[in-house]
């Protein structure tokens, strides 16, 4: 699979307990004010600071920190709610954004309209960087260790930061594409109640799926693995093991096992079915994977909605003809919005 096509589709993919802070106050430059924060130097009970900002506009600031958890440094880009600053004492609800594998922490504002989406919403917009291939989890690495600690870093070192320098709230909402759309059930679920909603854009919900057809005759967890994992520099085996072995760690961090424990989040899933769509350019080719992987991620997302359903979990789910494309998951994030602003009560 060539570099562009791995970009364009792709997306799939510890126990770290999460402790958030109560808000410390902004950190205000000197001769500035609460609308233009000073982040650097902000720090999580780790250790983990905030080196550097770059403000792209009065609302869109991005943020360096140098992460205790995963041992080196990552981007995050934040909008500011609309009335940042003019509220003294307010707190804010939070919207994480995950990006999808080979993406970075400027996705979400670069391929969709979510800048428009909140110009008027009291929210605070968290888009971090989740590694090309980091599968937003603390990687098992075959029992030595937990790095990079990306479960950690989000839910931990960032919720903090958030917390402390910009008067981050509790109430929380997370939505991500493809391997994104893993991470935002499988945070949900691995720590009920830190998120009220969660929201899954053709989403990797079922890690242990047992085909992955038609793109592999493999299981999914041994096609990732043999397809994503090793050939891009990583040992195969340091994210959860061996998905036989160590079944038990892939299942802990697996959405469609973990079901039970979102009871009680606003869910909103949704799916292309593998088949050329209105969004998709004209002379798409069938055969392209960005087109058969979506199919792959269909049935991954009807097993888990089948169980959410069962439990009688609040789910919303949607499928539509198309691919495994950006324009379908900007279009998805609109229709879950109201959901996720709904939840957090984000004015």
């Amino acid at each position: 699979m060539t570099t562009l096509n791995r970009r364009r589709f792709f997306g799939v993919a510890s126990t770290a307990g999460v402790a958030v802070t109560t808000s410390q106050g902004v950190a205000v430059a000197s001769g500035g004010d609460e609308r233009n924060p000073h982040l650097i130097g902000v720090q999580a009970d780790s250790g983990a600071s905030v080196i550097a900002q770059n403000f792209l506009d009065p609302r869109t600031v991005d943020i360096t920190i140098d992460s205790v958890a995963l041992g080196h440094t990552a981007s995050v880009r934040i909008i500011l709610p609309n009335r940042f600053g003019s509220r003294a004492g307010a707190s804010w609800p939070v919207l994480y954004l995950l990006h999808g594998g080979y993406g970075d922490y400027t996705d979400w504002a670069r391929h969709s309209d979510v800048a428009r989406l909140v110009r008027k919403r009291d929210v605070l917009v968290v888009m971090p960087d989740g590694g090309a291939l980091g599968f937003y989890t603390d990687w098992w690495a075959r029992g030595a260790g937990s790095k990079p600690g990306w479960e950690t870093f989000h839910l931990v070192e960032l919720s903090q930061i958030l917390a402390r320098g910009l008067h981050a709230a509790d109430r929380r909402a997370i939505a991500g594409l493809s391997m994104g759309g893993f991470g935002a059930m499988s945070y949900a679920a691995r720590h009920p109640g830190f998120f009220r909603a969660a929201a899954s854009f053709s989403g990797t919900l079922d890690t242990l799926h047992p085909t992955a057809e038609p793109v592999s005759s493999d299981p999914f967890a041994m096609w990732l693995l043999q397809t994503h994992i090793a050939p891009n520099g990583y040992d195969a085996l340091s994210l959860f093991g061996d998905p036989t072995a160590q079944h038990a760690i892939w299942a802990a961090h697996n959405p469609a096992d973990l079901v039970k424990d979102l009871r009680g989040t606003k869910l909103f899933v949704s799916c292309g079915n593998g088949r050329i769509g209105p969004l998709d350019p004209p002379g798409t080719d069938p055969s392209d994977v960005s087109v058969r992987y979506e199919a792959v991620q269909l049935r991954q997302n009807q097993e888990f909605v089948k169980r959410a359903t069962r439990l009688g979990l609040d789910v919303t789910f949607e499928t539509c003809t198309g691919s495994h494309t950006w324009p379908y998951w900007a279009r998805e994030l609109e229709k879950a919005f109201p959901l996720l602003m709904r939840a957090i009560e984000a004015g």
